[in-house]
């Protein structure tokens, strides 16, 4: 359906100070998503909440935010989520080290290579049905991934709601680990996250050391019948449950879409975030330096955090030369 000024959906580039976004616009339900081409990330999923409009993203407010890109907000986590123990990995009998040169505490290394990257505009294109974005760029050999990977992320705003797929191509000689996740952090009202309800169709936790990391083997994994605190199999309240937790063995709608569920019972605004495969984390941003517990991330990945030190990942993670694989995830709106 078109509005009597033109099609449905418009697409444009804009800037955000000095940092240079794009526009993507529902004009029949008037919705409108913004995107940095820095770290290709979201800053805005605009919703109608009754005669005003709703943010769904907490993403980053300003130019400067987007350049600091503090909390990781709608990170894009290429070629990895997470983080990577003591930033050191093996992959096909050679040892890695993501940090050569840094000792102690100072070692860290999360989220992969492309939170700084600017992505290049493939694709900026709307019409009566959708309104998408495609952005690329590429990763080169560097300390400790001796590997080369062209990726490309696309964005699409359609009457579903908004999908995110990312194409992730080696382009070396040789296999590679790669997988992918995305970091985004929801906000359905203003205030704490405590009144809303969360739903997580797993079957089983993975449990971490303090460092945040899953523990070796089958030890990872806990069935949530032996971790009620922790189990959202069943909507309900937060409360005051403080999560930075992985959830796997997700079970699917029969559409094929796995759908983490996030509700505010006082205006009745919901949304659902849906994969295909892979793990659910969940975290309550307790610990972000602004707007702490005001968001939830619920980050939908291909792998679990420290997969590339993990045999029990390491097929899901490889990529063949030549080869290339996609996720796909995406936002529904429920109201």
């Amino acid at each position: 359906m078109a509005t009597s000024s033109g099609p449905r959906y418009a697409a444009k580039q804009d800037r955000l100070d000095d940092q240079p976004i794009a526009v993507l616009t529902d004009h029949a339900s008037r919705r409108r998503v913004r995107i940095a081409q820095h770290g290709a990330a979201l800053l805005g999923f605009e919703v109608p909440l009754g005669e005003a409009m709703q943010d769904l993203a907490d993403g980053y407010r300003d130019g400067a935010e987007i350049v600091a890109r503090s909390g990781s907000r709608f990170a894009i986590m290429v070629p990895f989520a997470g983080r990577i123990g003591d930033a050191r990995y093996e992959f096909d009998g050679q040892a890695q080290d993501l940090q050569p040169g840094i000792a102690g505490a100072a070692r860290a290394s999360r989220h992969g290579f492309v939170r700084d990257a600017d992505f290049e505009v493939a694709a900026l294109t709307a019409d009566d049905h959708r309104a998408e974005l495609g952005l690329r760029t590429a990763i080169r050999p560097q300390p400790g991934y001796p590997h080369a990977i062209d990726l490309e992320v696309t964005f699409t705003l359609d009457a579903a709601g908004l999908t995110l797929e990312a194409c992730m191509r080696n382009v070396g000689e040789h296999a590679a680990p790669c997988f992918f996740g995305w970091h985004p952090y929801f906000r359905l009202a203003a205030g704490v996250v405590d009144g809303w309800q969360l739903q997580i169709p797993a079957q089983t936790l993975i449990r971490t050391g303090a460092d945040l990391i899953a523990l070796p083997g089958a030890e990872a994994y806990v069935a949530l019948d032996d971790a009620p605190a922790l189990d959202f199999r069943e909507p309900r309240l937060l409360g005051d449950s403080i999560l930075d937790q992985g959830y796997t063995d997700l079970e699917a709608d029969v559409d094929g879409r796995i759908r983490t569920r996030l509700r505010d019972p006082s205006s009745g605004l919901g949304i659902a975030v849906w994969q295909e495969h892979g793990v659910m984390h969940a975290f309550t941003a307790d610990t972000v330096s602004r707007g702490a517990r005001r968001a939830v991330a619920l980050e939908p990945m291909e792998c679990m955090a420290n997969a590339f030190n993990r045999p029990d990942c390491a097929q899901a993670i490889r990529l063949e030369p030549g080869a290339e694989r996609r996720f796909r995830c995406g936002v529904e709106v429920e109201s």
